[in-house]
């Protein structure tokens, strides 16, 4: 593939920096891929693993003639960083994201975008539980959703151009409204984090049964609640500060279903509940017909009991 971007600075080293960063450069997407994080230590490791081309101790310094930036920092730093960097931005730059939450992050960000700089809210759907400069890798992105969100005056030839690297990084790309993408992720990613959290809370509260058995016995569902529940405490607590107006409505349809479920365990309904889950399985046949997860047993893990 030819390059897209000349230069790139990535702001922020995370796992999706990271990714990004390897993904460009197994496929010669960015002539030059410039990186900064706020923590030294970050910087240092990057280094040491040759993540990007060059780390720099200074997002403005960062940013400095680069074609590209990707501000890949929690959503409560969206601003700030942005009035960090906005006056050393080049001329006609595309300035992006990568955070879960997009109203928040374009109220955010936006004021700060100089006139001639283009900005492009994306969230490529992609991510483990890992977080730092050594959790990414090159493939992450594969066959993965990225959305973006441009505003109704975005340049059409920026949009084509960000599009266009998200696509050669193994993303299949969609165009959504910010308020509808930030509804949509609260059903598919924000919630379902905020049950995780709180299930494994429950079992660290429930002296009844020991950390030892929680541990030693924990069937799939806790296991995977637990996976997901390693997130990157940073930005989660700031997905759900910036996108909590979606989360609650979410929240609230969840309290109520699982008040029909308690109804339907009190009562001994047995119809009620087979009908539920046979509705709910489908949604699993989707997520795999989708191409978003394996129908391998135990998801694919290998070696799994």
């Amino acid at each position: 593939m030819s390059v897209i971007y000349e230069r790139v600075a990535l702001v922020g080293l995370g796992l999706i920096a990271g990714s990004m960063s390897l993904a460009m450069r197994r496929a010669g997407l960015a002539g030059e891929s410039v990186g900064t994080a706020r923590s030294a230590e970050t910087r240092q490791i990057a280094r040491e693993i040759g993540l990007v081309d060059r780390v720099v101790d200074s997002a403005a310094e960062a940013v400095a003639g680069a074609d590209l930036v990707v501000l890949a920092v929690p959503v409560g730093a969206m601003g700030a960083v942005a009035g960090q960097i906005a006056p050393h931005l080049k001329p006609g730059a595309t300035v992006s994201d990568v955070g879960s939450v997009k109203r928040a992050v374009i109220e955010a960000v936006a004021p700060h975008i100089p006139e001639g700089v283009h900005f492009i809210p994306a969230h490529p759907l992609a991510g483990t539980e890992h977080s730092g400069p050594r959790a990414g890798f090159a493939e992450l992105f594969e066959g993965r959703f990225c959305l973006l969100t441009p505003t109704p005056e975005a340049d059409r030839a920026a949009v084509d151009r960000l599009a266009s690297l998200w696509r050669a990084m193994g993303s299949q790309v969609e165009m959504t409204d910010a308020d509808h993408h930030d509804l949509v992720l609260a059903v598919t990613s924000h919630a379902p984090h905020l049950i995780a959290y709180t299930m494994v809370g429950v079992a660290d509260d429930l002296r009844r049964v020991t950390d030892r058995e929680v541990i030693r016995y924990s069937a799939a569902g806790f296991r995977d609640f637990t996976r997901i529940a390693a997130s990157d405490p940073v930005m989660w607590r700031d997905v759900f500060l910036n996108n909590r107006g979606a989360t609650l409505e979410i929240l609230g349809r969840f309290t109520e279903e699982l008040f029909a479920l308690q109804k339907a365990i009190r009562d001994g309904d047995g119809d009620f509940l087979q009908a539920y889950f046979t509705r709910t399985r489908a949604i699993r046949r989707g997520i795999i017909e989708a191409g978003q997860d394996t129908n391998a047993p135990d998801f694919g893990r290998s070696g799994a009991r």
